[in-house]
């Protein structure tokens, strides 16, 4: 067995620090966080880009350090764990291969949920930065999806989520939940769940490559990045 295999076989957390994790991602952090404080914070600041980047800033915080004080420091357990590995020069290309995959399934994917649902593909976060398009919200916004969100949600979603699953239930199953869990954590952005699925398969597959979740994070943050450019420049 090699150390890869070794490494997905098998996890340092048992069911107690996934129902912990889980609770604060899909019960507290959709409940006070991006529902209460969200509401407050737009309205202090009459603009949602701004509250829904303070609530993402909020949640990289919470996110990461709900897994550090759950899942690594009690255990004594290094940041390793949840994917903080190099991974091989050579795994460059299929990294720019799997970000042209996900660019195109993404249209394919938005264009097929218009026809389908008649839902459109922009969303509050987009027509609060269209209708104030300046240089500071532009940086903002490209700042909280491309780098900060990345982070954080490779963290949990992959570093902790599919490493455990997958330990547990096989590769398949491991793809599937966590990019599913990833999926509905982004409801009531309806019109982003098909390629928001998407690419949790794809960042989940790059991670089991590599065994390293910083290809995920450059794939998540380039698609993200450009999602913003497009936002401005259309």
């Amino acid at each position: 067995m090699n150390s890869k295999d070794f490494y997905f076989n098998q996890s340092p957390w048992s069911w107690k620090e996934l129902i912990q994790l889980l609770t604060l991602v899909l019960v507290f952090t959709p409940f006070f966080i991006e529902f209460l404080i969200m509401q407050y914070l737009t309205e202090i600041f009459q603009n949602e880009l701004y509250s829904g980047t303070l609530i993402g800033f909020i949640m990289s915080i919470l996110f990461t350090f709900g897994v550090y004080f759950i899942g690594i420091k009690p255990k004594k357990l290094s940041w390793n764990e949840v994917g903080f590995h190099r991974f091989s020069k050579s795994y460059w290309s299929p990294m720019i291969g799997w970000t042209i995959v996900l660019i195109i399934g993404s249209i394919l994917l938005s264009y097929i949920t218009e026809w389908l649902f008649d839902i459109g593909t922009n969303n509050s976060k987009t027509n609060s930065l269209q209708t104030r398009l300046t240089t500071i919200n532009t940086i903002i916004a490209f700042v909280s999806a491309a780098i900060i969100s990345p982070i954080y949600e490779e963290i949990f979603y992959r570093g902790f989520l599919y490493r455990w699953f997958r330990s547990k239930y096989g590769l398949l199953a491991g793809m599937l939940i966590s990019s599913f869990i990833f999926m509905i954590v982004h409801i009531p952005t309806f019109n982003s769940l098909p390629y928001t699925f998407l690419s949790g398969l794809v960042f989940a597959w790059t991670y089991e490559k590599t065994q390293s979740i910083y290809p995920s994070m450059i794939i998540h943050g380039t698609f993200n990045g450009l999602a913003v450019f497009l936002t401005v420049t259309m």
